[in-house]
């Protein structure tokens, strides 16, 4: 009986420990949004993450208040629109080498998530 307890209690300990690990979401992922071609490079220290997100049509922004949560990693970046700040949310799933994201506008009109509302696209790991 001990030894069963003991096996349940090593393989909870076991899937909890991997779910705080995480997936592997350091390096580089390509994807296409509408005419546009993004580039996103993550750098992974422990569940933060930094780096940039290139859009081959506005440039290059430094990732913000990223973190990874098992397989889901979710950020930010701010873009000025005229006179305006807009921050754009990230949020994606990892499965092998690509992320399906959820990227949404925090602000109502122009601009990425067509007036805050969720635009879907998957990333492919660049090996």
């Amino acid at each position: 009986m001990k030894i069963k307890i003991f096996a349940v209690g090593a393989a909870a300990l076991l899937v909890l420990t991997a779910s705080l690990w995480g997936a592997d979401f350091a390096g580089k992922w390509t994807l296409k949004a509408g005419e546009a071609d993004i580039t996103v490079t993550f750098k992974v220290d422990g569940t933060a993450v930094t780096g940039t997100l290139d859009n081959s049509q506005v440039g290059p922004t430094d990732i913000k208040e990223g973190k990874i949560e098992g397989d889901t990693v979710s950020f930010h970046v701010v873009r000025k629109m005229g006179e305006s700040d807009m921050k754009i949310m990230w949020k994606g799933k990892i499965a092998g080498d690509e992320i399906k994201f959820t990227r949404q506008s925090q602000r109502g009109m122009g601009g990425p998530g067509g007036g805050g509302n969720a635009e879907e696209f998957t990333a492919k790991r660049v090996k």
